[in-house]
């Protein structure tokens, strides 16, 4: 994600913002083809959830790839709940608290089934766990910063790898197995996008 300041104006960009306009009328249609279906927004964040947890699984099982490819056919679902919950009019204060809880544990179920590929799997595992846990814990702080920021009644959105870039990111490496780069640039770049949200959070508070 991109910030920069003209004057008194604080401009927010970010590659998840752009590729939900994007791609938002195809999201829009997977949307309303759920909903047809009788699911619900708040169903559609379990099964998002359920289907991280298989990727983890996968991963785990040794199958980087296969589970690089359910990141990819199933990360989607993270957009698709909000927009289905807006299109029902069903938009609520629990759906969005029911979203971020479940965001989180998706992707501790991915990283819980990185680490155990990496100790099970590769021979320099345990070099590239400690880059999970670096990631991991990056990752919820990243998480964290937005929400106890937007809790005080303060704009968070901005920062270098928010969550779909994360997913994005990892979703690629493992598909054409460049997991060590990948997990570099996570566990370094998560942490650079929690000290830009606190200090984006000074910012603020100081004005």
């Amino acid at each position: 994600m991109g910030l920069w300041q003209k004057g008194d104006l604080v401009i927010d960009w970010s590659f998840s913002d752009w590729c939900r306009d994007r791609f938002r009328p195809y999201l829009l249609s997977v949307a309303r083809f759920l909903g047809r279906l009788g699911l619900s927004p708040n169903m559609v964040s379990i099964i998002g959830l359920i289907a991280y947890g298989a990727s983890g699984l996968v991963l785990g099982m040794g199958h980087p790839a296969a589970a690089g490819w359910m990141l990819a056919v199933f990360g989607p679902l993270d957009a698709v709940d909000g927009l289905l919950a807006r299109e029902q009019g069903r938009a609520s204060p629990f759906g969005a608290f029911l979203d971020s809880t479940v965001d989180r544990y998706a992707e501790f179920f991915l990283f819980l089934g990185l680490m155990a590929y990496l100790m099970l799997h590769r021979q320099d595992g345990l070099v590239e766990a400690a880059l999970v846990l670096s990631a991991m814990t990056g990752s919820l702080l990243v998480s964290y910063t937005r929400a106890r920021a937007e809790a005080l009644g303060f704009s968070c959105k901005v920062g270098m790898l928010t969550r779909f870039e994360r997913i994005f990111i990892l979703a690629v490496g493992l598909i054409f197995g460049w997991i060590y780069p990948v997990l570099v640039i996570i566990a370094v770049f998560t942490h650079i996008t929690a000290l830009q949200r606190i200090f984006h959070v000074y910012r603020q508070s100081s004005n």
